[in-house]
């Protein structure tokens, strides 16, 4: 069943693709039907096509209708059956006695009809006859003949179809951009269409009865291919249906490369060769791509070989090594050779499985996958890897190789390393430092962890300093540190916050008895003598103790009632601590009154702004201001900036302070040189605000300043509060055009670690730094580390408070690139600001005036 499906599925096909069916009636085929239903003397007959569902008549000579269900047709059985089918008299034959065709008036007696089969064995209908009444057998003239006619039916069909695709492949001939030619057995040209007049220039009059040569250059004919597609046009074996390559040249002498394609012509007999068909194509295009291709690959292999990363190309199934660069080579400490073909497990047998296994995750997650790790070159040397791994497609599969690219970051790494110990570590102390401190506490505060604050502060630190130098100074912050460690070991956290304020830090289930055990025997072994290189120094400890969440639950109030705490203790003589108590809110009360004031101050414009220069090393020009708020009380005089600007933090006045600054300094630096810049500092509360960029904008566009004029200072500590929000501020900012400075750099914040995620214009060396740089050899080391930082960075340094010509001098040797302190200029009002220009000294001609200024 499934066989007879099949054939009459090919069947149909065979008849859907003479495309016949509801076609219009041709005399072609008339004249036939007539011509059976006169030599058959019938009154009707039919070239009759059976469809899935029906016969169809192309011609029909006395029948009224064009078609009837397949199930009614007489002609379904010859074509079941392939064969001649004859029936006398319908009526009484039972195949038939029932069918519509048959019980009808003038219904169907007598059928005769000669199957329709085509040159592939498919029978497409028949060439019937039929008369309404009965009759007797058909002699064998007739039914001959019925045969014969059916058989012309045939050929005329097929005949159609033939000029059809004859037609068709005439057009495409000549529709092809191809040359497509016949050779005769002869080897001369019998057939040359237009894509091969329009190729190679000859008509093809011109060309008709010449040889193939005409067309090839010498060096072609004399070439192996040449040879080789001569011999295919003698006939030998092989060379039907191959492609050449040949040298080819134009009427006009111009010779380019040409494809050639040969196939042999034959009749009905494989004997009998009538020449062969040729189809050139001109590869003038293709061949220059393919130069260009091959160049590209030069190119990229160079690229690939000289890549300063390790490239290697691995197959994802075998794991082997299928490329590997000369920096790869390097990098592992052997050749390329005796890598490719290998695996890692087989290389490197320590540390191979674990390659492996990165590998499979690649394969696995079908992703970019990043690695960082130590690798042990052949040498033993230890370098640090950053790797890259991609799964790519391959010829022969997708996923079918992985491809891997290392950096060697070891060089970066070390520097982060000492960039993270600088930004979590006091320089000096080696202590925890400020930002240490106010993590671990957030830390505290947020997993709701009781715990005790320490505050130290030395009493008469300054007096040391100011008898014995910086360097005296630093060594007992040396010894006070190791004596802090000694005391409190590991059962709580120590810090440096300040120039001489530490704080520790203890949790625990009983913080405040822990904190009493501490505060005394922190204040006994801190007020032991200090044993100096030449003399002996004497400090003692004022401690204001603070417990959480008793005294306040989170950070601000907790340093607001140590430093209050701590204040008392001092105040009480100092070597003592002192714990909280809300009795010591009067100095808080007093502070009160001071922010009514300032607030008021803010409100009038009360608040002023003057400029200090910062010059250039290399130029000793001024390149710009900073921008200095300062308020004088009516009653107190000068209010020291740290303190009204604490003030207004804590009751909300800095977004309209800072935007009172940033209006002025912008308007009044509108007016200088255009290549002057004006910096303004930033606070982190500005930040909170949601709309500082908008006010920058606003500030700038209401004075005329442009946006490349303005700087903007930001603290290390700004970035620890929301990293990400205040990052995405200062990038939108810089996308104007405003350079972005870190201000007080050194002092213990650590923002260093996000020089990597924001590029600074500028970093400002802290002022402490500079003060003891000449004299302690760890602040001038740190100077230097850091100006080489802002050289590998690409960002400016400018170092503060210079109040010195020898430390000027050794600034400018050191490479940094800009100097600010009492040393260049006093800060001064905008009025100043020509007399400024004026005044300041030119790198190296240090106004002696400005030596031993007190540090801003």
């Amino acid at each position: 069943m499934a066989t007879c499906k099949q054939n009459e599925y090919e069947r149909l096909r065979a008849l859907a693709s003479f495309a016949l069916l509801d076609t219009p009636q041709e005399e072609r085929f008339d004249e036939i039907t007539r011509l059976a239903s006169m030599l058959l003397g019938a009154e009707s007959a039919a070239i009759s096509l059976i469809d899935d569902k029906r016969q169809w008549f192309k011609s029909r000579v006395g029948i009224a209708f064009s078609e009837t269900p397949r199930e009614q047709a007489f002609c379904d059985y010859a074509v079941t059956s392939q064969s001649f089918i004859e029936v006398g008299d319908a009526s009484a034959d039972p195949r038939f006695v029932a069918n519509p065709l048959v019980a009808r008036e003038r219904g169907i007696r007598f059928y005769a009809g000669a199957p329709l089969i085509v040159s592939t064995g498919h029978c497409l209908g028949t060439l019937c006859v039929f008369d309404p009444t009965s009759r007797g057998p058909l002699s064998a003239d007739q039914r001959r003949a019925l045969v014969v006619l059916a058989r012309l039916v045939v050929e005329r069909i097929e005949g159609i179809r033939d000029r059809k695709l004859s037609e068709i492949a005439t057009r495409m001939v000549d529709a092809t951009s191809d040359a497509i030619l016949c050779v005769d057995a002869s080897g001369r040209i019998s057939y040359w269409n237009r894509a091969a007049e329009k190729i190679f220039g000859y008509a093809a009059d011109e060309a008709i009865g010449q040889a193939i040569g005409l067309i090839i250059t010498k060096n072609g004919r004399s070439s192996a291919n040449y040879r080789s597609m001569l011999r295919s046009f003698t006939g030998r074996r092989g060379h039907s249906e191959t492609v050449f390559e040949l040298e080819a040249e134009r009427k006009a002498g111009e010779r380019f490369p040409i494809e050639l394609s040969v196939a042999r012509l034959e009749e009905d007999r494989p004997t009998r060769r009538l020449g062969y068909a040729a189809i050139i194509r001109d590869v003038t295009t293709r061949k220059q791509r393919e130069r260009e291709n091959a160049q590209t690959r030069l190119f990229l292999d160079t690229i690939i070989a000289n890549l300063p990363a390790m490239l290697f190309v691995k197959d994802s199934g075998t794991r082997r090594y299928e490329l590997l660069n000369r920096t790869g080579e390097e990098f592992i400490g052997l050749p390329a050779s005796a890598v490719v073909g290998r695996t890692d497990r087989e290389l490197f047998p320590d540390t191979g499985e674990g390659y492996h296994e990165r590998d499979s995750h690649v394969l696995s997650s079908g992703g970019v996958q990043f690695y960082e790790s130590d690798f042990t070159r052949q040498d033993g040397r230890v370098i640090r890897l950053r790797t890259k791994r991609i799964m790519v497609d391959g010829p022969d599969m997708p996923g079918q190789f992985i491809l891997g690219m290392s950096e060697d970051v070891t060089d970066i790494r070390e520097a982060q390393e000492q960039i993270l110990r600088l930004a979590q570590h006091d320089s000096l102390t080696n202590l925890h430092n400020r930002a240490s401190f106010l993590e671990r506490v957030d830390t505290l505060t947020r997993s709701e962890t009781p715990f005790a604050v320490l505050t130290i502060d030395l009493d008469r630190f300054k007096a040391i300093n100011d008898q014995f130098g910086h360097v005296a100074g630093d060594e007992v912050l040396t010894q006070v540190a190791e004596r802090l460690c000694s005391v409190v070991g590991s059962e709580a956290f120590a810090a440096r916050v300040g120039g001489d304020e530490f704080t520790v830090l203890i949790a625990g289930s009983d913080p405040v008895r822990d904190a009493h055990r501490l505060a005394a025997a922190l204040v006994r072994r801190l007020g032991e003598p200090y044993r100096l290189e030449r003399f002996v120094a004497h400090t003692g400890a004022s401690i204001g103790v603070v417990i959480c969440p008793d005294d306040g639950a989170n950070l601000s109030q907790l340093r607001q009632a140590a430093d209050l705490a701590m204040y008392r203790a001092k105040a009480g003589g100092g070597s003592s601590a002192c714990f909280y108590s809300p009795e010591m809110d009067k100095a808080a009360r007093d502070r009160c009154v001071l922010e009514v004031d300032l607030r008021r101050a803010v409100e009038q414009g009360g608040i002023s702004v003057l400029y200090q220069p910062v010059v250039s090393t290399a130029t000793g020009l001024t390149t710009s201001f900073e921008a200095l708020a300062r308020w004088i009380h009516p009653q107190r005089g000068p209010i020291p900036p740290d303190l009204f600007i604490s003030i207004a933090e804590e009751c909300g006045l800095v977004p309209e302070l800072g935007r009172q600054v940033l209006e002025t300094a912008c308007r009044e630096a509108a007016s200088w040189p255009s290549h002057i810049r004006v910096a303004v500092n930033l606070s982190p509360l500005q930040f909170e605000s949601g709309d500082l960029a908008a006010t920058i904008v606003e500030v700038l566009a209401r004075t005329g300043l442009p946006a490349t004029r303005l700087q903007l200072e930001v603290t290390e500590g700004l970035v620890i509060r929301n990293v990400d929000r205040v990052f995405e501020i200062l990038q939108a900012l810089r996308d104007l055009g405003i350079q972005i400075l870190m201000d007080d750099f050194g002092v213990g914040y650590s923002s260093l670690g996000y020089f990597e995620r924001f590029p600074f214009d500028k970093v400002k060396i802290d002022r402490s730094f500079v003060s003891r740089m000449l004299e302690s050899p760890v602040s001038y080391a740190i100077i230097e580390a850091v100006i080489g930082l802002g050289k590998r960075l690409g960002m400016g340094t400018v170092a503060e408070g210079v109040e010195t010509a020898e430390q000027m001098n050794a600034l400018v040797q050191l490479g940094c690139t800009h100097l600010q302190g009492y040393l260049i200029s006093r800060p001064r009002p905008a009025a100043d600001f020509e007399h400024i220009l004026r005044a300041v000294p030119q790198t190296g001609q240090a106004d002696a005036r400005g030596a031993g200024s007190p540090s801003l």
